[in-house]
């Protein structure tokens, strides 16, 4: 037989099992009471008048009377019925955990710049601007890094600060507190600000400060400057021959680099020491040079080892002009000889 067929030969088994399953009244489904027998499956079922009540016990559907019971019943529902009205919760339960917003903190006024070097606090020393410098700046061990900070002033310090970079800023002036009891301070680096006046004081009494980097501001003069110092660059500035004290140089023994190029100095200042190793000065208005300039007059046997870069190109002096200036040195100046 074909499988079509096959399915109409099975389809009275399957719809009489599955009547008796689902539409019985109440109690054990009786299987003994369905006729095996009747059932051929080898021959042919007529479908056309086939009488389904031959295989299911008949059920009375309009029998209000008759009740259909279900293994398991859901609970009671505890949502009130639809035409009941339900009053709003408006007070939480006894037990249930409140949510409470805590009122704002009143907002702190700005911190004044101040030096509290006793207690700096974690990120050090309060600024102006009201936070720590540290939070402003970069701090980096004992380094701090203020550069490009748009800041006009020199923020107050840690105490261990050894290096301090503040370049390309819009300070104008170095106070005689800025570094106040900074003993470890070794390096200043102020390059490219619009410094104009530095106290007198302001780096004097740094006992450990070794090398200040001060170009491209708008120095006139230069402060006291400590004995410590090995490197100073002030280069492209408006120094003037007035703004350096007299001997301003002689006690730095131990100065080794020192960049005073496209300044307005009229005069090399005197005296240099003899650990200096280089001295710029091209781009002044340098005219003259006499034989204390470099050497020593009264000591012909004198020569200055440690001086090889002398640069005075740019000047109007011409070096040929001032031989007895430079006979002691190892190597002849950078400059104009014609």
């Amino acid at each position: 037989p074909s499988r079509m067929e096959q399915i109409l030969t099975f389809f009275p088994l399957a719809l009489s099992l599955l009547a008796a399953c689902t539409c019985a009244p109440p109690g054990k489904a009786e299987l003994d009471s369905i006729d095996l027998g009747n059932f051929n499956l080898s021959e042919e079922t007529d479908w056309v008048n086939v009488d389904i009540n031959n295989y299911v016990d008949g059920y009375d559907y309009e029998d209000p009377e008759t009740k259909i019971e279900v293994g398991t019943v859901a609970p009671p529902s505890t949502f009130p019925p639809a035409n009941q009205h339900t009053p709003l919760l408006t007070t939480p339960p006894p037990d249930a955990e409140q949510e409470v917003t805590s009122r704002p903190q009143p907002t702190s006024p700005p911190v004044t710049s101040r030096l509290d070097f006793d207690r700096p606090g974690l990120f050090g020393p309060q600024t102006g601007r009201g936070m720590p410098t540290c939070l402003l700046c970069v701090c980096l061990s004992t380094s701090v890094y203020c550069d490009d900070s748009d800041i006009e002033h020199v923020p107050p310090l840690p105490k261990e600060t050894t290096y301090f970079y503040a370049r390309f800023n819009r300070i104008q002036t170095i106070r005689a507190t800025d570094f106040l009891n900074l003993k470890k301070l070794k390096r200043i680096d102020l390059t490219g600000n619009q410094v104009s006046e530095m106290d007198e004081d302001s780096l004097r009494l740094l006992p450990a400060l070794q090398e200040l980097l001060v170009p491209d501001n708008k120095l006139w003069r230069l402060p006291e400057l400590p004995g410590t110092l090995r490197y100073l660059d002030a280069r492209n500035n408006q120094l003037m021959t007035v703004g350096i004290r007299q001997e301003a140089f002689k006690d730095l023994t131990h100065l080794e680099f020192l960049y005073l190029s496209h300044n307005r100095l009229d005069f090399i200042p005197l005296p240099l020491p003899d650990s200096l190793r280089v001295l710029h000065l091209q781009g002044n208005r340098i005219q003259t040079l006499h034989e204390e300039t470099f050497c020593r007059s009264h000591d012909a046997s004198y020569i200055r080892k440690a001086l090889e870069d002398v640069r005075l190109d740019g000047n109007p002096v011409n070096l040929s002009h001032f031989p007895g200036a430079y006979y002691c040195l190892p190597r002849l100046p950078t400059g104009r000889v014609q």
